[in-house]
This record gives C-alpha cells, sequence and structure tokens, in this order.
C-alpha cells in the first residue's frame, strides 16, 4: 500500500471538509493507493454521531464523497465534481466502535463521468453502507486551470 501525498496542503484557502489535515472541524481524511482501490482508515468521534452512538448517515457519505474524489485525482489524474450518488445503509455504524476503513474502486468510464463503487468497512470487516457515486471529471487543461489540480501528477 502507497500513502498518497496531500498536494493541496499549504495551499492558501485550503480547508477542505473531507480532507484538510488543518480544519479542525474536519474529517482530515488520508489516503492509501493498493492496486486498483484507494483506502482510507478513519476513527469516528462523538461529535459524529447523528442518532445516540450511531456514525450519521451525512458523515458516511461524506466520507464517501471524498475517497471517489481522491480516486479520480489519484487514478484519472484529473478533477471532478459530484454528479450523483446513491448510498444504500445496511448496519449502523457506531461512533465507539473503532476504526473504519473506506474503499473505492473504479467501476466504470463512460466518456467523461467515472462510475465509482465506495464501501465503509467497520472495525468487524463487516460491510456496513455503500455508495456507487458518479463524478464528472474535467480534462486535465481544464483540472489545472479552474481546479487546482497539481501540475504534476506525480505529486500525490
Amino acid at each position: 500500500m502507497r500513502k498518497i501525498r496531500n498536494p493541496f496542503k499549504g495551499l492558501t484557502g485550503y480547508n477542505c471538509f473531507g480532507c484538510s489535515p488543518d480544519n479542525p472541524a474536519g474529517l482530515q481524511m488520508e489516503f492509501y493507493e493498493d492496486g486498483n482501490e484507494l483506502i482510507s482508515e478513519w476513527t469516528p468521534k462523538d461529535h459524529h454521531q447523528g442518532y445516540m452512538n450511531v456514525l450519521h448517515g451525512g458523515i458516511q457519505s461524506t466520507l464517501m464523497d471524498e475517497i471517489a474524489s481522491w480516486l479520480v485525482y489519484v487514478k484519472l489524474m484529473r478533477a471532478g465534481v459530484t454528479s450523483n450518488m446513491e448510498i444504500r445503509y445496511f448496519k449502523p455504524i457506531f461512533v465507539n466502535g473503532g476504526k473504519l476503513t473506506i474503499r473505492a474502486e473504479l467501476k466504470e468510464m463512460r466518456k467523461n463521468l467515472a462510475d465509482i463503487k465506495v464501501r465503509i468497512l467497520n472495525s468487524k470487516n463487516e460491510l456496513c453502507s455503500q455508495g456507487n457515486i458518479t463524478y464528472f471529471t474535467f480534462s486535465q487543461e481544464i483540472s489545472k486551470k479552474s481546479y487546482n489540480y497539481p501540475v504534476n501528477p506525480e505529486m500525490f
């Protein structure tokens, strides 16, 4: 597994709720590349709960959306924006249940639409929620010019 470097760290105005390591209210996700998948390990805190001791569904969908965007960055070497998300919740994720594993993989590329499957597994490796997310992807030129995509994709 290879740790993905965050090339946005240190950019003026970078305060992403999902991945900025400097956003104290954010999720501060980190990512790893493992074959065709991107992986993030993340531990919920009490303030991430919805119902008592259950991870809020909106936080789960944010975790999925964020790793999907990084899959577009790293695997497709461009930027993109969320076009559609379909989330299924199978089991509750308990805030005090330990570390989660979030896994993303590209399922299909349709012109500039990337279909990405994301799964959240609990500390027992049980599937708790799954998302099918479609990203509209931009050309590398537009990604660099308008979306701060690194000039050199090897910066990841």
